[in-house]
């Protein structure tokens, strides 16, 4: 089928400025996007109804894709690869660094969304929980939970969460450093056009870099890495306008009604008195312009009457 015609791609919800916060659609999303072919977005809570009960799921025509890699050889066999132009060496460091995020960076984002208590309690299961109708919002969460358990015993032969914990961040941040050190200044990962490698990236550090994590310590690296924060707002703004624009539209609403509920809480305890003592000077004073005007006289009091108390029975 011609590409002239739009690809649908099946995605979990977005939030906090992205188009989804699920790091697969999202790989899948910016890929798509950066091929530069029409798209149309599907918005699902519910993917017990998708082919495979799961997301993304990418459709054009009779074809149905399921994962990244199928998406990208499909692009590949269409000539709209965003890696057309990439010269051999750039190809190869290209697969190198997605293999690198994949085995160092995934499993850490897996044990920080599903398996850290503090950003499952406060964060990851309310989400989830909330847009996944019910009764499935029981059942999807703990599936990801298994699955999240799977892809650290796998790469975790350590038994204490101390030493799981130092193994995975480790390992992320050394990953994340070598992604800021090969992007340095440029505005892509391969100079001024993004490649599947920004994809990968993009997906990746996204909601790292977004989400409100109550245990922030791999967020706060990433955010120590200017150039990649920098690279994840660039293609949220250029690429997925209309997520970041609406983020930030409610995110400066919801400053100013902060601001405003700050102003009133800091007038308490003292405004019910302030009420009461301008309340007190209106009355005096209107009072006080009454009488000086003439609208209220005082009038004497008549003598009071010789009152005869008789004897007589």
């Amino acid at each position: 089928m011609s590409l002239n015609h739009p690809m649908i791609v099946e995605v979990w919800p977005g939030d906090w400025g992205l188009p989804s916060v699920d790091l697969e659609c999202l790989k899948i999303l910016a890929l798509v996007k950066f091929s530069g072919k029409e798209f149309k977005i599907k918005v699902c809570k519910n993917p017990y109804w998708t082919p495979k009960s799961t997301l993304p799921v990418v459709s054009h025509g009779k074809h149905v894709f399921h994962d990244y890699d199928e998406v990208m050889s499909y692009l590949r066999i269409k000539n709209v690869s965003p890696d057309h132009g990439l010269s051999t060496v750039e190809e190869a460091d290209c697969l190198a660094y997605t293999y690198m995020v994949k085995e160092k960076l995934f499993p850490a984002l897996q044990y920080i969304w599903w398996l850290d208590e503090k950003n499952y309690a406060g964060l990851t299961r309310p989400w989830y929980c909330k847009v996944i109708p019910f009764p499935f919002n029981f059942y999807y969460p703990q599936r990801f939970v298994s699955d999240a358990k799977k892809t650290v015993e796998a790469v975790c032969e350590t038994e204490t969460i101390s030493e799981i914990e130092n193994k995975l961040y480790s390992d992320a941040e050394k990953c994340l450093t070598s992604l800021s050190v090969k992007l340095g200044e440029k505005d892509f990962m391969f100079g001024s056009h993004p490649t599947s490698l920004d994809a990968v990236v993009f997906a990746y550090l996204a909601p790292l870099l977004k989400a409100p994590f109550k245990n922030p310590i791999l967020q706060n690296h990433l955010k120590s890495c200017t150039n990649l924060q920098k690279l994840v707002s660039r293609i949220c703004q250029r690429y997925f306008p209309l997520d970041y624009q609406a983020f930030e539209h409610k995110r400066k609403n919801e400053g100013i009604k902060s601001n405003l509920s700050s102003d009133v809480d800091s007038d308490y305890p003292h405004k019910t008195r302030n009420t009461i003592v301008a309340a007190l000077i209106a009355t005096f004073a209107m009072t006080g312009y009454a009488f000086m005007v003439g609208l209220v006289q005082v009038e004497s009091m008549p003598k009071p009457k010789n009152i005869r108390i008789s004897n007589e029975v």
